[in-house]
């Protein structure tokens, strides 16, 4: 025990929440079919944690003793309301056999159900991937609501009304038939991509990232469990590859100082080999199955990239090139202003501009990369004063101090002149 027993509690206790968060609601949910009642029941337990383990010490198995708490709680509930019939006598005979074993608790792996559940038709589609971000990774609406662009309070609302309808539904917590799986596979993707770029963040500002927890290792984990369900979907290896060849150059995103380092000034020694052999191995396995979708042209991007560890530079043609393929297939914001950061390499800043004056004003005003590929444009174009601008409205949109204190540096915004050099990916 440290000399500070409840500060050792609370990290144990945050630690065991990035780490088993989704698998722990998604094995109480599957018991109770009431996903909302299995979230409130585990955060009792995390609280029931703090206050007891700084006396009694971190439990051997701490994930078996907050299923346990967990369940006692949606018991007392369900005896107070008299109601749920039909699952008490389930989950008290699931803890009853767990008081009597002779060994620990085995929770075994809900997530893919409760990822699946998330897709049921009955669910509107716009929010089977928040509603599977809040579930199975433990975002709250204010994180989701970022990630979709909706306001929080209503975000939150409309998760209410998907719990809700999941449970009066009766939707089953169960991986669908094989001839169902393709159809309601893709919001799954979409939720562990959204999940994955949630946690960007988070890894980039911890003390070491790349350990084996957090949002962005959770993400990765979600992602082979779901190649593992449907080997033959080239999709499911397309999202895999474009994880992991990320996820490949994350300790060099960061100078020692914690400011954020762009792509193409990243030492890329410090890139894992490891991460981008098994997302090229991914790749070409989705490859070969020739049905080629955007997680795979995204993935394809991103393998241009960190090729220039073997050939000493980046090949802007194909990246433009397989950008322009994707926005004719899905043209999101996202990739039509990262098509036109790569047409300003191809064909000069005045296409990469062109692009950009093109994109609804609505829809850029907010969105934080647009203002930094328009810097990036306008200052290789020259337009030195509009790229400061354009620089200055990116550091307020930024919450990350990191990404704020490059842009500061490389744009010069404590009010000297720019800098007149076109370099970098900003």
């Amino acid at each position: 025990m440290t000399a500070d027993p409840a500060a050792a509690t609370r990290q144990a206790v945050q630690d065991i929440a990035r780490a088993s968060y989704g698998r722990l609601v998604a094995y109480l949910a599957s018991v109770t079919g009431d996903m909302a009642a299995a979230e409130d029941a585990l955060s009792e337990a995390f609280l029931a944690a703090l206050r007891t383990w700084p006396e009694r010490g971190v439990p051997q198995r701490p994930d078996s003793w907050l299923v346990t708490a967990a369940r006692r709680t949606l018991i007392d509930a369900a005896r107070r309301r008299a109601v749920a019939n039909r699952g008490l006598p389930e989950i008290a005979r699931l803890l009853d056999e767990q008081s009597t074993a002779t060994g620990p608790i085995v929770i075994p792996d809900k997530r893919l159900e409760l990822l699946f559940a998330c897709t049921h038709p009955v669910i509107d589609p716009a929010m089977r991937a928040p509603l599977m971000l809040q579930a199975v990774l433990g975002l709250d609406a204010a994180r989701i609501g970022a990630a979709f662009l909706v306001a929080p309070a209503a975000m939150g609302q409309r998760l209410v009304r998907m719990k809700a309808t999941i449970k009066h539904k009766g939707v089953p917590f169960v991986v669908p038939d094989q001839e169902q799986l393709p159809e309601r596979v893709a919001s799954v993707l979409d939720a562990i991509y959204a999940a994955y770029g949630t946690g960007w963040d988070e890894l980039d500002t911890r003390a070491a990232p790349g350990v084996d927890d957090g949002l962005v290792p959770e993400s990765i984990r979600l992602a082979r469990l779901v190649t593992e369900l449907l080997p033959d979907d080239p999709e499911t290896h397309g999202l895999l590859a474009l994880l992991l060849h990320s996820n490949a150059r994350v300790r060099a995103r960061r100078s020692a100082e914690g400011i954020f380092v762009p792509l193409d000034r990243q030492d890329i020694a410090r890139w894992s080999r490891a991460d981008v052999d098994a997302a090229e191995s991914h790749l070409s396995i989705a490859l070969a199955l020739g049905r080629v979708g955007p997680y795979q042209l995204h993935a394809a991007i991103q393998s241009v990239h960190n090729r220039r560890a073997v050939t000493g530079r980046t090949d802007w043609p194909a990246i433009a090139a397989l950008y322009t393929g994707l926005a004719t297939a899905t043209p999101t914001v996202g990739v039509l202003v990262a098509l036109a950061k790569a047409r300003s390499h191809t064909e000069g800043p005045a296409a990469g501009l062109r692009l950009l004056d093109d994109l609804p004003v609505d829809r850029v005003a907010k969105y934080q990369p647009y203002w930094v590929v328009l810097a990036h444009c306008r200052r290789r174009a020259g337009e030195h004063d509009g790229a400061v601008a354009a620089a200055r409205e990116a550091a307020a949109l930024t919450a990350d101090d990191g990404v704020r204190r490059f842009l500061e540096s490389e744009y010069r915004l404590d009010g000297r002149s720019p800098a007149a050099r076109a370099v970098g990916d900003p």
